[in-house]
């Protein structure tokens, strides 16, 4: 059995990580202000984000390939400038609150 439970609100940024910022959940692009807020090294997204907790029995089926899994996970990817290049984070860590 899977749920899906709120872990946290704040993801942070690297050392020397500079503007322009781009915050993307699953792929769509977040805006600034609406969405999320910068404060010193970190983002600060206005509602709860959601991970999947998914049970031993579950994930054993899942890695057998009988079933998948299908309750809500969002992923953060975070675009921003360091040293005169874009870098990106992938499946950011989201902080807890």
């Amino acid at each position: 059995m899977s749920e899906s439970v709120e872990v946290g609100r704040r993801i942070r940024l690297p050392n020397g990580a500079g503007r322009p910022i781009q915050v993307f959940i699953n792929g769509t692009q977040q805006a600034e202000g609406a969405d999320y807020s910068i404060h010193g090294r970190e983002i600060v997204f206005s509602r709860s984000l959601v991970k999947e907790k998914v049970s031993g029995g579950r994930w054993i089926a899942m890695t057998l390939g009988l079933f998948g899994s299908y309750g809500k996970n969002e992923s953060v990817d975070v675009h921003f400038q360091r040293g005169g290049k874009t870098q990106v984070i992938s499946d950011a860590e989201i902080l807890p609150d």
